[in-house]
């Protein structure tokens, strides 16, 4: 596809960063967007699709924000440093209309979305098909099968109204009945729908990617969710690594006129080239630093008060070999959630979202080089694993992680060859959206589920406006789907053009 020379340009020196700036500044942008991550992107493609022309400043060396791989540890090893399954990727209405496999994107799907191993028992499976799902729940059966099917059967008409700011749904009837589960603290929820430990554990496990306390209000909306696309979609793993997702957009972005500059890394609001408009890709936190008095001091104090929740502690790791399970199902899952019961589970996560922390926590475990042959050395693994640690941690939980994976895949320690960590510091460091290592763009408690990152008719917009925010710090929350930069987009495009 043709891409117009020097449309991304990397690698230039942080003390060239004066002359970037004045060169920028020669040109006047109909948009300029602050960060690459998804939403950045995204915004910009919609932007740029549009005849805008958009220009992306990157603080780092290349795009993609938290869609990046790397070798971390060995050479031949790669390793996702943030976002590693993507079940909201591939499903993304965004995403899909899109169309990036035809900008090198391939999604790999394995044989499981999810299996959650438990004690002296075989692991609960979350397979393509509700009643194969459902058949290994005993008295549970009924009530899950009862529960996913309307959400997996409408499950367009889900996302249309769970992936899009708070406003009239549309498809109210269907969004009311789902609302009436969703709105549920996660530990009441299994209280009252399911009987036996498997179904509550596999909720779970699902429930705990909102980083919340149980006790909490809409903590059950992530689990249903995401059980649901489970049995939409086997979650997939993008072929090469989550970069492959990111090297899409960038190609479908310059592709449609964008440009990208690496290497700039904004620091106020007067190193941004002349614009209609402005989106930041952004925390609130830097948002309100780079904007400084040009925001009413109001604002950028709800902006600085931005609850960002419990941050993470990631190992990622070379292996000698498959990682031996106990359940050999495992090894059929992109994800395992290690975790155990939704005691132990709720448990972690209060302890965390507390500032304390977790003597068996709820350790997410990828293993894309099961279904992918790229990630590492013939006969050799790669293992992605974290655990949610209070916000601002510098504990290294390297024994503790090991021993949860120990508990169900014995034997798991004499197989690394190599292990390198981020504690949240260094996640900060890496991504300063990502603050006190918090990966998601911040808390969804019901305080900030619907009025992140301050509560405003238009979520997007700020009180100047000519700027935006467009980052996961806005509706509809984390994750690699593009959809908080395409409403903003769309805010844009009504308010400035």
């Amino acid at each position: 596809m043709p891409i117009a020379k020097n449309s991304l340009t990397l690698g230039k020196q942080s003390t060239d960063l004066q002359s970037l700036f004045a060169f920028l500044k020669m040109e006047k942008y109909d948009c300029v967007i602050v960060g690459s991550g998804p939403n950045g992107l995204s915004a910009g493609i919609f932007l740029a699709r549009k005849g805008l022309k958009v220009l992306i400043l990157e603080a780092s060396a290349t795009p993609g924000g938290g869609m990046r791989t790397a070798e971390v540890t060995l050479p031949g090893f790669r390793h996702d440093i943030c976002s590693a399954v993507h079940p909201m990727g591939f499903l993304s209405p965004w995403f899909q209309a899109l169309q990036l496999d035809q900008f090198g994107l391939e999604w790999i799907f394995p044989e499981y979305s999810v299996a959650h191993p438990l004690d002296n028992q075989p692991a609960v499976l979350l397979s393509h098909s509700i009643a194969d799902t459902a058949s290994a729940l005993g008295a549970d059966a009924k009530a899950y099968h009862n529960i996913l099917q309307p959400l997996v059967q409408h499950i367009d008409w889900l996302l249309a109204d769970s992936l899009k700011p708070l406003g009239i749904p549309e498809h109210p009837l269907f969004l009311a009945g789902f609302g009436m589960k969703a709105i549920l603290p996660a530990n009441l929820f299994a209280r009252l729908f399911f009987k036996e430990e498997r179904a509550r554990a596999l909720f779970a496990g699902c429930a705990a990617h909102s980083i919340l306390p149980f006790d909490k209000f809409f903590t059950s909306a992530m689990g249903l969710v995401f059980l649901a696309t489970g049995h939409v979609v086997n979650w997939p793993v993008a072929k090469g690594g989550s970069q492959s997702i990111a090297d899409a957009l960038v190609k479908c972005f310059l592709s449609s006129g964008g440009k990208i500059e690496c290497n700039a890394l904004i620091r106020n609001r007067g190193q941004i080239p002349p614009s209609k408009a402005i989106l930041f890709d952004t925390d609130p936190v830097q948002m309100a630093d780079i904007m400084g008095d040009t925001f009413p001091s109001s604002y950028s104090k709800r902006l600085r008060n931005y609850t960002f929740g419990p941050g993470v502690f990631k190992i990622d790791y070379a292996l000698s070999g498959p990682i031996p399970w106990k359940d050999p199902a495992c090894a059929k899952a992109s994800t395992v959630h290690v975790g155990g019961t939704i005691e132990e589970i709720s448990w972690a996560e209060k302890a965390a979202w507390e500032g304390r922390y977790a003597d068996k926590p709820f350790v997410l475990v990828a293993q894309q080089s099961h279904f992918d042959n790229t990630r590492s050395p013939a006969g050799q693994h790669t293992c992605w694993a974290y655990c949610h640690v209070p916000n601002g941690s510098t504990a290294d939980l390297t024994e503790t992680i090991e021993a949860q994976i120990e508990r169900f895949a014995p034997g798991f320690k004499d197989l690394v060859m190599a292990r390198s960590s981020m504690n949240t510091r260094a996640f900060f460091n890496y991504n300063q959206n990502y603050n006190g290592g918090a990966v998601t763009g911040g808390a969804t408690d019901i305080t900030q589920l619907f009025t992140r990152p301050v509560a405003r008719f238009d979520p997007y917009s700020t009180p100047d406006p000519t700027v935006f925010i467009c980052s996961a710090s806005t509706p509809p929350g984390g994750g690699v789907h593009g959809m908080n930069g395409y409403h903003a987009a769309r805010s844009v495009l009504k308010k400035v053009f």
